[in-house]
């Protein structure tokens, strides 16, 4: 039986080790830095928009929500126009346009102008995550496949914790309009210089690039995705796993703020440091996955995750952010191996892929993201883990699933 893994003959792959896979990891760093810095710099300040604005903490959410719901929309798409086009190109347009947002939301006068430049955002974002999956699976060897994915992942646990942290800071001394143009002006100089480090396409043959396809195309290709064995169940995992770490964050804040802690705003924002466990985790679980099997990794990630969140139920703060800690490493360990995961297991059109894995992965955030603010709202944390658990326990479902598909399919 042929190995299913060997990469195609035609094909021009970056090696580990090499000049090239180092300026990509870089590149893709400063990417994922940017994108989730932007996006989810205004998650510490959605109690201080919802004071400002006269909003509840479900009507806050949406400062996050709009721009994760339209960026689920706009993977979906840019995923597959991506095909046969400049990864490097889209990416850099998509990051810069995006940053120059965060700076008009910054200065929006009312809060359905803020809701409308985040919007925007989010769509603007949308031609960055599922590309970027798509380039590395398209340049990256598959024997590297994995930490290389794991670095992305990690500048996503950076950009989202600096976001995070930076945005508390300074709204605490200059106010959130200041901190958020701030982010903004960050997120165009890591453009800048992604699109310096990034090298142009070169592993797809040259009969796959520059090729347009059409419509019939992109359906086809979505298609058979969605009937390829695993891929939907790594779809299904993204919008559950994603759901749970953002409600716990949405609303961790709301909680934070109240006594018996009564944090700062800066306080709080200092608790989203826990993303460097997220960082640690991502690289480390790809390059196990590689070694171990991505199956087993998946399912421990899930376990890791439903312990953290039993963990913030404890009274004392130190409690609390241990659960927090806790969920973050679970959850980058996850995520990491299931973004990879999908490259392995579609063998053409990538980017449609990752689009649909990512339109998954965004509409948890979007969408279960708000609905945790209603178990927020009336029934306060207890409530919200309990959501947070059967999703959990939903998607431990789905990571057996996959441990006995590979099982039977051997090594992937």
């Amino acid at each position: 039986m042929p190995d299913a893994t060997a990469p195609p003959p035609a094909r021009t792959w970056v090696h580990p080790g090499s000049p090239a896979y180092r300026r990509i990891s870089l590149a893709l760093f400063l990417a994922g830095f940017a994108t989730f810095s932007l996006l989810y710099c205004v998650q510490p300040v959605l109690p201080e928009l919802a004071t400002h604005f006269g909003l509840g903490a479900t009507g806050s959410s949406l400062a996050l929500s709009v721009s994760t719901g339209c960026l689920a929309l706009a993977i979906f798409i840019a995923g597959a126009l991506s095909e046969g086009r400049d990864k490097r190109r889209l990416m850099f347009v998509a990051m810069a346009l995006a940053a120059a947002c965060n700076v008009l939301a910054a200065v929006a006068p009312a809060w359905e102008a803020l809701l409308a430049a985040r919007a925007l955002e989010g769509i603007l974002l949308g031609g960055v995550p599922a590309v970027a999956m798509a380039y590395l699976a398209d340049e990256i060897h598959p024997r590297g496949l994995g930490f290389s994915m794991g670095l992305y992942i990690g500048g996503t646990a950076f950009g989202g914790m600096a976001g995070r942290v930076g945005m508390s800071a300074l709204s605490d001394h200059f106010g959130w309009r200041v901190a958020l143009a701030t982010i903004g002006v960050l997120g165009l100089l890591a453009a800048v210089g992604f699109v310096r480090l990034l090298p142009r396409c070169s592993g797809a043959p040259a009969t796959e690039r520059g090729r347009q396809v059409g419509m019939r195309a992109h359906v086809d290709a979505w298609r058979a995705h969605c009937a390829t064995p695993g891929l939907p169940l790594l779809f299904l995992s993204g919008f559950a796993l994603m759901g749970v770490f953002v409600s716990l964050f949405n609303y961790a804040g709301f909680r934070l703020a109240l006594p018996p802690y009564a944090l700062s705003q800066t306080q709080i924002g200092l608790v989203f440091c826990t993303y460097l466990f997220g960082m640690v985790a991502s690289p480390a679980a790809g390059a196990l996955a590689d070694r171990l099997g991505r199956a087993p990794v998946l399912v421990g990630g899930v376990l890791l995750m439903s312990a953290g969140v039993l963990l913030t139920l404890v009274a004392p703060l130190a409690g609390v952010i241990t659960g927090i800690a806790v969920l973050t490493f679970g959850f980058f360990v996850a995520h990491a191996v299931a973004s990879g995961w999908v490259g392995r297991l579609a063998r053409q059109s990538k980017g449609h892929a990752a689009s649909l894995y990512l339109l998954a992965y965004y509409l948890g955030s979007s969408v279960l993201g708000s609905a945790g603010g209603w178990f927020w709202e009336y029934g306060r944390w207890p409530a919200l883990v309990a959501f947070s658990i059967a999703l959990l326990l939903g998607a431990l479902a789905l990571a057996l699933a996959l441990r006995r598909l590979a099982a039977s399919a051997g090594p992937r």
